[in-house]
């Protein structure tokens, strides 16, 4: 069966398409463009969604959980409350994110993950829910200076036998590795995932330049939630965030909570990163969706309490939603509402090598699409073409 949606707007987010239709058939967008353009399959259902606005579903390259869950549990139960509740803030595609534990517990969760993620990637297990799309690693191979929450004890020397371990555990379905590039062996590691198809993304790291720089010729091309677990910008001593603020070949996330960093610095780094080279995420943990009190996070508790997340008055990730994050970004960074959602559609489909199908409406793209209301809230979220 096909469907025709038809709204007041459409955002690409390349393009605008004014007074628009979107077909979908198969799980898969067939046709765009304005109404007039476009001819109606057939025996097409056709949805009007008014004045509102047609986007591409949210993709979180970033999240650790939410829902009072951690995706560590790795469980099936877990992960369809925490999917559940990103598909109400328009996420229908995702990274779920680990943190530093002890290996054989993060191998275990790693295996747990893969057979989750085959369970949650079946048209079987119904369309209320955000899709996994590989496995972020945040950790264990992270700066100690720059460590953040993650357990000093359980942080690891970069190890390629140990990268190994970690993809067979997880079936090869690592798609992103946070890393410091200074550490010893990190150089090394860095070549190996990115032979994987990983991509690499420099954070939690005290690098100068010259480090940072070795880590982008090894194979690095992007950053992790920037200014946060980093070493500070000095104008003698830029080190790793003036790299990430100026090349324009490295790709940066930044939460835009708020809290994480000043909204001022939010618009810097739009400003400097440009729209192409801008990505948002939420570091969101179990707490997300959940009221003031102790979470997990990974295998340490974390104390929330009005949107702030601490370990031992630390932040310690997010209870930020990225619908919430794409209005922020716009409101602080003074842009369009269709660049902030490029930055939360295109730009991390391309970090993960996925914009041909993910985060862009066109044809022969995955038919997952958010309808906002002109204000930019979430209406109705659409997995995969299935309407609910």
């Amino acid at each position: 069966m096909s469907d025709v949606l038809l709204a007041r707007q459409l955002l690409t987010p390349l393009d605008i398409v004014s007074d628009a239709a979107l077909v979908m058939e198969d799980g898969r967008i067939s046709a765009v463009g304005r109404r007039s353009e476009i001819s109606h399959p057939q025996g097409a259902r056709v949805v009007d969604f008014g004045d509102a606005i047609l986007a591409p579903g949210l993709i979180d390259i970033h999240i650790h959980g939410g829902a009072g869950h951690d995706v560590m549990e790795g469980s099936e139960d877990a992960l369809a409350a925490i999917e559940r509740l990103m598909f109400q803030h328009g996420v229908t595609s995702y990274c779920p994110t680990t943190v530093t534990a002890p290996v054989d517990a993060t191998l275990a969760s790693l295996e747990q993950l893969a057979k989750a993620g085959d369970v949650a990637s079946r048209s079987d297990v119904g369309s209320l829910r955000a899709r996994p799309l590989g496995i972020h690693l945040e950790g264990p191979f992270l700066s100690h200076v720059r460590r953040g929450v993650h357990p000093p004890e359980l942080l690891q020397k970069a190890s390629v036998e140990l990268f190994r371990r970690m993809w067979d555990a997880a079936g090869g379905k690592i798609s992103v590795l946070t890393i410091a590039p200074e550490i010893d062996g990190a150089l090394e590691l860095i070549a190996e995932a990115s032979r994987h198809g990983v991509r690499v993304s420099l954070g939690h790291s005290d690098a100068d330049l010259n480090q940072t720089a070795a880590g982008i010729r090894a194979g690095a091309r992007h950053a992790t939630h920037t200014f946060n677990a980093m070493r500070p910008l000095r104008h003698r001593d830029p080190g790793l965030l003036g790299t990430v603020l100026t090349d324009r070949n490295l790709t940066a996330d930044i939460v835009a909570d708020g809290i994480h960093v000043n909204p001022v610095v939010v618009d810097l780094f739009v400003r400097a990163k440009g729209i192409d080279g801008s990505v948002l995420i939420t570091d969101g943990i179990s707490a997300t969706g959940m009221p003031n009190g102790t979470y997990k996070l990974g295998p340490f508790e974390v104390e929330v309490r009005d949107g702030r997340c601490e370990v031992n008055g630390r932040l310690a990730g997010s209870v930020l939603f990225l619908d919430q994050a794409v209005r922020n970004a716009r409101d602080f960074a003074k842009i369009s509402f269709r660049d902030s959602i490029r930055m939360a559609t295109l730009n991390p489909a391309r970090v993960l090598g996925l914009d041909e199908r993910k985060g862009i409406l066109k044809p022969g793209a995955d038919a997952d699409i958010v309808v906002f209301s002109p204000n930019g809230e979430v209406l109705q979220t659409i997995v995969g073409g299935m309407l609910t």
